[in-house]
C-alpha cells in the first residue's frame, strides 16, 4: 500500500511538473534543456549536472526531438516506464492540444506579428544565458575543455549542417578520450535506469521493425491513416537537428501531395513558433488540418513513438557505457563540446532571431537578473516577457 501511494506521489509530481514545463518552455529546443536544467537539476537535482549533460548528449545522437527526449529520459529515471509517459504527456499535451484547435477554429490568424511572442523569444535568451553559465562552471572548469568548448562552438555556428552536431561530438569524444583517459573522475550521482535490458532491445527491435514494416503496409494497404502514421513516423525516426529541421521535410511531405495547402502550412508553422513546448507538435496541426482531433493524435503519435522508442531501448544500456573507467574521458570531452554547441544555438537563432534592438538586449539583462541573481521561479519570468514583449511592441 504504501508502495503504490510512493508511485502515485512521484507520478503526480513528474506529471505536474513536466506540465508547468510544457506550459511555460517557449523558445525551441535548446531553450527547453535551459528550461529544463532549471527546474529538474538545479531546483528538484532529480539529475546531478554531468548526468544531465551525458544525456543531453545521448539524445543529440539520436533522431528526433532532442528536448524531448531528454525530459523523457529524465521521466524514465524518475519513475520507470510510467514516469516516461507521464513526463512525455505533461511536456507535450498542451502545445498539442493548443495546435490542434488553432487548426480546426482559427487557421488564418498571424500569431507572428504579436507582440508577446517576441518577449517570449527574449525570456528564452535569459534561459539559456543562465542555463549556459551554470553548465559551462561544471562542465569545463579548465584550459583544455574551455579549448573543446570554443572548438564545438565554432564548427557549429561555420559549418552549418544537419550532421554538424554528431561529428562535433564525436570529435570531442575522441579528444576527452586522448587527453582524459588517465583522468579518475566520479560521477556525483548514480545513472539508475529502472526500465529493463529485455524490454530495451525490445523496444530497439520495435523501432526498425515499424520503419520497415509501415511503408510496406501503406502499399499492400491503401489506407490514409497508415499513409499519415507511416510519414510521421519516418519523419520522427530520420531526422536529426530538431524541430527546426523536421518542418521543411513535413512541407515536402505534404504540401505537394496537396494534403495541406502551403497557405494553411504557413499559417500552421507561425503558430508552433506561438506555443510552448517542442517544435514536433507540428505535426499535430497537420494532422488536424488533415482529418480534425484523430488525425491531430494520430501524427502526434507517429512522429513521437520513434524518439520514444530509442530512449527506452538505449537508456538501460547507457549507464555501463559512461560508467567503463575507459569511457570516463570520453564524457569529459563530450560534455564540454555539448557546452559549446548550446552557446553556438543560443547566439544563432535565439540571440539573433530575439535582440533587434539596444531595448531588447536591456529587456533580456533585466529578465537574466530575475532568473539568475533574485532567483525568481522561471513562470514569473516568462509572465514578465509576455507584458514587456506587449509594452515594447506599442513603443
Amino acid at each position: 500500500m504504501n508502495e503504490n501511494r510512493t508511485t502515485l506521489k512521484t507520478c503526480i509530481e513528474i506529471f505536474l511538473v513536466s506540465l508547468k514545463l510544457g506550459l511555460t518552455s517557449f523558445g525551441g529546443p535548446i531553450a527547453h534543456l535551459g528550461y529544463f536544467h532549471e527546474e529538474y537539476i538545479r531546483r528538484r537535482k532529480w539529475l546531478d549536472e554531468k548526468s544531465y549533460a551525458d544525456l543531453v548528449a545521448l539524445c543529440q545522437f539520436l533522431p528526433g526531438p532532442a528536448s524531448s527526449q531528454v525530459g523523457i529520459g529524465i521521466g524514465i529515471m524518475r519513475g520507470g516506464l510510467l514516469g516516461g509517459i507521464i513526463s512525455f504527456l505533461g511536456f507535450t499535451m498542451p502545445s498539442v492540444v493548443a495546435l490542434i484547435i488553432f487548426a480546426l477554429i482559427v487557421g488564418e490568424l498571424n500569431v507572428s506579428s504579436m507582440g508577446w511572442i517576441h518577449g517570449l523569444k527574449i525570456v528564452a535568451v535569459a534561459v539559456v544565458a543562465h542555463a549556459i553559465l551554470g553548465m559551462a562552471k561544471n562542465l569545463a572548469p579548465d584550459l583544455t575543455r574551455k579549448a573543446i568548448v570554443i572548438l564545438a562552438l565554432a564548427v557549429v555556428l561555420l559549418w552549418q549542417t544537419v550532421y554538424a552536431q554528431v561529428g562535433v561530438i564525436i570529435i570531442a569524444g575522441l579528444i576527452g578520450y586522448l587527453l582524459y583517459k588517465e583522468t579518475s573522475e566520479d560521477h556525483a550521482a548514480n545513472f539508475q535506469v529502472p526500465i529493463s535490458k529485455k524490454l530495451g532491445l525490445f523496444c530497439i527491435t520495435l523501432f526498425f521493425g515499424l520503419l520497415i514494416l509501415l511503408p510496406i503496409l501503406r502499399e499492400v494497404i491503401a489506407s490514409p491513416f497508415i499513409a499519415m502514421f507511416d510519414s510521421f513516423y519516418r519523419a520522427g525516426s530520420l531526422v536529426f537537428g530538431g524541430g527546426h529541421v523536421v518542418l521543411p521535410l513535413l512541407e515536402r511531405e505534404f504540401v505537394p501531395t496537396n494534403f495541406i495547402s502551403e497557405e494553411a502550412f504557413l499559417a500552421g508553422y507561425g503558430a508552433t513558433q506561438a506555443v510552448p513546448g517542442p517544435l514536433f507538435t507540428f505535426a499535430a496541426y497537420i494532422g488536424a488540418v488533415m482529418d480534425g482531433w484523430f488525425g491531430g493524435i494520430l501524427a502526434t503519435i507517429g512522429i513521437f513513438l520513434p524518439a520514444f522508442l530509442l530512449v527506452l531501448g538505449i537508456l538501460p544500456f547507457w549507464d555501463i557505457v559512461r560508467r567503463n573507467s575507459k569511457m570516463k574521458g570520453v564524457f569529459m570531452g563530450i560534455n564540454a563540446a555539448v557546452v559549446g554547441i548550446l552557446i553556438a544555438a543560443f547566439y544563432n537563432p535565439i540571440f539573433t532571431s530575439s535582440i533587434v534592438e539596444s531595448i531588447d538586449f536591456v529587456f533580456a539583462v533585466i529578465l537574466f537578473s530575475m532568473l539568475s541573481y533574485w532567483k525568481m521561479s522561471p513562470w514569473v519570468v516568462v509572465v514578465t516577457g509576455i507584458i514587456g514583449g506587449t509594452l515594447l511592441s506599442m513603443m
